[in-house]
């Protein structure tokens, strides 16, 4: 692990607003590795590395979903769960735009503006979980419980 000292996100100011009680993980980034990578720097398991997806539907209303690092999302799925058309993810560019985060270190907390949030329900079983902290290399670790406490994502089963 690296010993720089982590940087202060937009969702660090967001988890230290809202009291979160996490862990500061940094790690050497590697382009389009995804959580493969992450889960095998931080040596934990890539199921409890949550990947932050800016999707949007048919109407291109953005929205967030959290999934296990080492699932799909089943875009239809989800769009029959959450009342919609369609669900697309959004090209890195928009997806950019709407979070305010560059993808790769796209983070649920602090984003640009509010995004309705769609979690995985199997997230919420797991102990531990290890999500971008706004920052490529840079993950934060809590217990699901805070990060419900502070999203409030409407539970689906999108795998």
């Amino acid at each position: 692990m690296s010993k720089e000292k982590a940087p202060v996100t937009q969702a660090v100011r967001m988890l230290r607003e809202h009291q979160v009680a996490y862990t500061e993980h940094l790690y050497k980034y590697e382009e389009k590795g995804g959580t493969r990578v992450s889960a095998r720097e931080l040596g934990v398991d890539e199921h409890a590395v949550i990947k932050t997806l800016i999707m949007e539907d048919e109407l291109r209303k953005p929205l967030v979903v959290l999934m296990h690092g080492d699932r799909e999302v089943a875009t239809g799925v989800l769009a029959k769960q959450i009342g919609a058309k369609k669900i697309t993810p959004c090209d890195p560019k928009t997806a950019d735009k709407h979070s305010g985060y560059q993808v790769g270190g796209t983070s649920p907390f602090g984003t640009k503006s509010k995004l309705p949030v769609y979690m995985e329900a199997g997230i919420a079983g797991l102990e531990r979980i290890y999500i971008n902290g706004g920052k490529r290399g840079f993950l934060v670790g809590m217990a699901p419980a805070e990060l419900q406490r502070v999203l409030q994502p409407v539970l689906v089963k999108a795998c």
